[in-house]
């Protein structure tokens, strides 16, 4: 009964506490949670919310005042309460009950906040993750923009490329066409100045006509006079003169023989009997015989005075030009015998269809250096300023051998020299490069000056290495050639182009690459040096009867094209002077041997050699090195 009473009365307190605390806290009390999972009482026990319901629905009365007031009654009998648990000998518990239920609502108060943090924190995570959300779209959206204004600036850039392209077009058509016009104003030129030649040839032809009619009427009357004078003269009196004329020139030399007879008979024994006279004799011989000596030297040394003015310059290696007078009558006569024999000689030259004598090119570039040659020969005929070319490619391609064909077709005076030749010149080259230019007016057919391995001191003018005199030198040959001449045809040859200053090139009119022969040039090549220098009869009869023994001839023996096809394919990457070393190693093999033959077996056994030897000079070069 005690323990019940305990209860109801701890139940009592509990109500009013509540009634109080929902009277101050209202809002509070409207909105109490609890949790069952969160209480520590037993789930048989009455909770605290039952009892307090229980104890107000028995102390409610029909007077209670409203929610928002304050009720003294629930005060009262809270108060009464407290009084009893004091009384009561289970006071102890009963506050310890109630502090475990205050704690408890406190333990629930306190998962109700973490409860309410969780869900602020969840609303937070979705806050963020809508933001998140928000900002990859805002981020997808400015990709996009940046993308469609990447295209658009790339469309603007095409529309422009196009355009740009467009416009290049139509500027090569109108260049194109200019170029047209100035061809067609050339070839009417062309035809005005060939129609003004051949009226003059016309012209030439009808006075030349009228002088061999002249010259004829005047012959057959000298013909015819003589024949009168002779018709006058008779057969007698003609014997009678021509004996008379025999006896007188007898008689006469008959007297002049025996005059000097006497007269040496005389001057011999007057110089033996006579001491003085004979020492005068002697001393007159010895004084002939030295002013002959002196005036021999002397003439030498003047000669050379004067071909040291008048005649080429020192840097200048090879020339056509004539050194002497008469020299050039010499040498065409000597050029035309030696050109006649050679093609009497050989049935079917190889590179005679080309129009290039023995250089053997691609076919592109064949036509390209005829029409050169071509185009300079009618510059020179309509006196116009001559284009100045350069030949670039890999040593042995033939640079130096088109420059001459050009100048011989193109009807030019051909002069060659080496860039090497200018630096140890020092600072004599300036004056040694005007001295070529000025030589090279002298010519009167227009003179082709080649400048092999030009960039040795042509290079660029801000190397370090150039020295002052090669940088002079330079200057003096840009200045020489500052404007297109009438005179010379500057041809520059180099394995370098690169090197080369930036005012050369700008002087230069035509680039001519020059390749390494391909395997069709490579075959015609073999047959040249083959017929040169091991079919070549000339070399049997050399020295004619001056030589004691005659070389032995040359016998091939299955040395078919096939053969030399083959050998054509694995020299690929030979130039035209590596072909001639090679056929020239073959000459040497086969006059190694006793009966001087050669077949194909030996013929394959040196290309296959000298190919080998070829990759490793290529090796060599690749590395850098040379063997020790």
């Amino acid at each position: 009964m005690s323990a019940a009473k305990l209860t109801s009365c701890v139940a009592v307190t509990a109500a009013a506490v509540a009634s109080m605390t929902t009277r101050s806290d209202p809002a509070y009390s409207e909105s109490f949670f609890r949790f069952p999972f969160f209480s520590s009482s037993p789930s048989n026990s009455p909770s605290p919310k039952d009892q307090s319901s229980d104890t107000k629905s028995e102390s409610s009365s029909p007077e209670e005042p409203n929610n928002s007031g304050f009720n003294p009654e629930s005060l009262e009998i809270a108060a009464e309460a407290l009084r009893k648990i004091n009384n009561s000998p289970y006071r102890k518990q009963v506050f310890d009950l109630m502090r475990e239920q205050e704690t408890t609502r406190l333990a629930e108060l306190d998962a109700e906040k973490v409860y309410y943090e969780l869900i602020q924190s969840q609303g937070d995570i979705d806050r963020l993750r809508k933001m998140a959300e928000e900002q990859r779209n805002l981020i997808q959206e400015q990709n996009q923009r940046q993308a469609q204004v990447l295209r658009f600036e790339d469309e603007l850039a095409r529309k422009r490329m196009q355009t740009d392209h467009e416009n290049q077009r139509q500027h090569n058509v109108e260049l194109v066409k200019m170029q047209e016009d100035s061809s067609v104003r050339k070839e009417q030129a062309r035809q005005a100045t060939e129609e003004q030649i051949q009226s003059q040839k016309r012209q030439t032809e009808r006075e030349r006509a009228e002088i061999e009619r002249e010259t004829i009427r005047v012959k057959k009357m000298a013909e015819a006079e003589a024949r009168a004078h002779e018709a006058k003269l008779t057969e007698d009196h003609n014997r009678r003169m021509l004996i008379d004329r025999m006896h007188g020139e007898r008689d006469k030399w008959l007297a002049a023989i025996n005059a000097t007879f006497s007269h040496i008979e005389g001057g011999l024994r007057v110089l033996l009997t006579d001491r003085d006279k004979l020492i005068m004799t002697v001393g007159g011989a010895t004084a002939l015989a030295a002013g002959v000596y002196t005036t021999r030297e002397g003439a030498k040394v003047t000669w050379g005075y004067i071909n040291r003015i008048l005649g080429q310059p020192s840097l200048i290696r090879e020339s056509s030009m004539a050194k002497f007078p008469g020299s050039r009558i010499i040498s065409q006569a000597k050029n035309k015998v030696l050109n006649y024999s050679t093609l009497a000689r050989a049935e079917k030259p190889v590179g005679s269809q080309n129009g290039l004598g023995n250089v053997i090119l691609h076919p592109s570039l064949q036509r390209r250096i005829v029409h050169l040659a071509r185009a300079t020969s009618n510059t020179k005929a309509h006196q116009a300023p001559f284009r100045n070319m350069l030949f670039y490619g890999p040593p042995g391609t033939g640079k130096t051998m088109v420059a001459r064909e050009i100048a011989r077709k193109s009807g030019l005076d051909y002069a060659m020299m080496t860039g090497g030749d200018v630096a140890p010149l020092g600072p004599q080259a300036v004056t040694k490069i005007h001295e070529i230019f000025d030589w090279a007016k002298k010519s009167k057919r227009g003179l082709l000056l080649f400048i092999d391995e030009a960039d040795a001191f042509l290079c660029e003018r801000n190397s370090s290495y150039m020295s002052e005199a090669q940088r002079s030198a330079l200057n003096a040959l840009l200045f020489r050639t500052g404007d297109q001449s009438r005179d010379i045809v500057l041809v520059l040859a180099t394995n370098r182009p690169g090197d080369l200053d930036s005012a050369i090139t700008d002087r230069i009119d035509e680039v001519i690459e020059f390749p390494l022969p391909g395997e069709e040039e490579r075959f015609k090549l073999l047959q040249l040096y083959l017929n040169k220098y091991l079919c070549d009869e000339s070399n049997d009869s050399k020295g004619g009867l001056f030589l004691k023994k005659q070389p032995q001839k040359i016998t091939i023996n299955d040395l078919s094209e096939d053969v030399l096809k083959e050998a054509a394919k694995k020299t690929e990457g030979f130039s035209g002077r590596e072909i001639a070393k090679l056929m020239a190693s073959v000459q040497a093999a086969v006059y190694g041997r006793p009966d001087c033959a050669l077949d194909s077996q030996l013929f394959k056994e040196l290309v296959d050699y000298k190919v080998v030897e070829h990759h490793q000079r290529l090796k060599l070069a690749a590395e850098g090195g040379l063997p020790a």
